[in-house]
């Protein structure tokens, strides 16, 4: 029980604070959109007079250029949010257009609500904060300046401030309860409004398959080559030696019978060592942990061989699709190597949760940040391995660190 309240305890924090965090981010899209939204129309009501009229396009692009922005904030958070793509030249044609219609109604709400919303995610914190520990500094206050954190009235005694204390903790609790759906509420719009109409929404969508599967097949390759290429250069070459050793045993049998019993022995431990090889490949096409022990103790099997020590928190509570399960275990045992390799860190910790028929995964290093996609360390096979599966891979590694990995699969494949 005290292990479970202190998982629910955790993911309660985490929760809010990845809440606060795009409250945060989307209080600067709301800056951004209130900007665009009062050039537009700032340039909107001088072309009925013709000035504005050359000024439109520009307009236009700058509103679009905010609303991907917040389409790439939301795809980081979730699935893809794809643009409609450039907005239309001419003034009569922007109109007309039903995707610039939504990004304009998208701005003028997020410029409203979305301005309220995060506004009030770092308010929520900072009265939090104020008010629960108003007991530590109230007296070192001028006597008008002892008031709570909405200044309703003023304190004098220390009944007074066991008050805001109390009021402070209900704020704390407001901002844990409170920010999730807040921050929920602020991208649900915007992924209504930002995301294609169902004019072009097929058309990018079969681009987008196409790309994914694409990059299917070239991973689908790229692993081909790879078992090839054990079999040739490790499996075959002792298979060979075995069958050398064992033709020189059988002409020694008769003239020198202890030189042909090292030769057998020789071959017996060639043998041995091209079983081990097989074994290596056959786990690197579909690791046979994951159908002994599922997807949590196949992970918990990664953590205990980590050459990094590691923190393994799954909770899966139904199995999913072999593909999925297998591309897990891959992304993480890859991002386990990466991080030994690189990183140069003392921790690590990985989390694994399935809720609302997707898979997702976190993996967190302490590390030296600065991972790049570029670099040659895997994070294009793993990315293309999630692509193949329609999933989607969020990564920050700032220098100096932590670098943190978000993977999103789809359970139902």
């Amino acid at each position: 029980m005290e292990a479970k309240i202190r998982r629910l305890a955790g993911e309660a924090r985490r929760s809010t604070l990845r809440a606060l965090r795009d409250l945060l981010v989307g209080l600067g899209t709301a800056t951004l959109a209130l900007g665009a939204l009062s050039w537009l129309i700032l340039v909107a009501v001088t072309s009925l007079i013709g000035i504005g009229l050359v000024l439109l396009p520009s307009a236009l692009r700058l509103l679009h250029a905010v609303a991907d922005i917040e389409r790439n904030r939301l795809s980081r958070r979730g699935e893809e949010v794809l643009s409609p793509g450039p907005p239309p030249a001419g003034r009569r044609a922007a109109l007309a257009d039903p995707g610039t219609r939504r990004e304009v109604a998208w701005a003028a709400r997020h410029a409203t609500l979305g301005l309220l919303l995060g506004a009030l995610g770092i308010q929520l914190p900072v009265w939090a904060v104020r008010d629960s520990t108003f007991a530590l500094w109230w007296q070192l206050l001028p006597e008008g300046e002892r008031t709570p954190g909405l200044g309703l009235w003023t304190v004098h005694d220390w009944p007074g401030v066991g008050t805001v204390t109390l009021l402070g903790l209900c704020w704390a609790v407001v901002t844990v309860g409170l920010t999730p759906a807040m921050a929920r509420f602020q991208g649900a719009y915007g992924r209504r409004l930002l995301a294609p109409g169902p004019e072009v929404d097929l058309s990018l969508r079969v681009a987008q398959l196409t790309a994914t599967r694409a990059a299917a097949l070239d991973a689908h390759a790229i692993e081909l080559r790879r078992i090839e290429r054990s079999l040739h250069d490790g499996t075959q070459n002792r298979l060979v030696a075995t069958t050398v050793l064992l033709g020189a045993a059988r002409r020694m049998l008769t003239r020198d019978p202890a030189e042909a019993e090292a030769l057998l022995e020789r071959a017996q431990s060639s043998a041995e060592l091209a079983l081990a090889e097989l074994r290596a490949v056959a786990r690197g096409i579909l690791p046979p942990v994951l159908a002994d022990r599922g997807l949590a103790g196949a992970l918990n099997g990664l953590a205990t061989d980590s050459a990094v020590p590691c923190r393994m928190d799954v909770d899966v509570p139904d199995r999913c699709a072999a593909s999925v399960e297998s591309t897990a275990y891959f992304v993480v045992a890859e991002a386990l190597t990466n991080i030994a390799k690189h990183s140069g860190a003392t921790q690590a910790t990985v989390e694994v949760r399935s809720s609302g028929g997707r898979l997702r995964l976190r993996v967190t290093d302490n590390g030296r940040g600065g991972a790049d996609e570029s670099g040659g360390s895997g994070l294009i096979g793993i990315r293309r391995r999630i692509e193949a599966l329609d999933g989607a891979l969020t990564m920050t590694s700032p220098p100096g660190g932590p670098t943190t990995l978000e993977v999103e699969l789809p359970c139902g494949l």
